[in-house]
């Protein structure tokens, strides 16, 4: 998505995951806040500390919110799990640049 969505009226930030009970709602002048080594880390699995792998699988799941939907025009294109999920994505008519990359996805 285009780091231009982000000026758009209404829009915050999360944290981590939007339901989490422990989330912060950032504006987006607050992204310095973030921790982006947690959201782009490889591995958010704490096999030995399951708080730790709560809070880290929810920081994954950051977010941007954006209220009344996004024009296309800000999607660059989509990340997807296997090329079975890139197959049925194209037959709805997506037609953007897709990428397999289960890295991205809990599993």
């Amino acid at each position: 998505m285009a780091t231009q969505v982000l000026a758009l009226n209404g829009v915050v930030i999360s944290d981590q995951n939007a339901a989490s009970d422990y989330v912060r709602f950032l504006h987006p002048k607050q992204w310095q806040l973030l921790d982006f080594d947690a959201i782009y880390a490889m591995d958010w699995r704490h096999p030995d500390d399951p708080i730790a792998y709560w809070r880290h699988k929810a920081k994954k799941c950051a977010e941007v919110l954006v209220p009344h939907g996004v024009d296309p025009g800000f999607i660059a294109g989509a990340h997807v799990v296997n090329e079975a999920t890139e197959i049925e994505l194209r037959s709805c008519g997506f037609r953007l640049p897709v990428s397999v990359s289960p890295v991205l996805f809990f599993r």
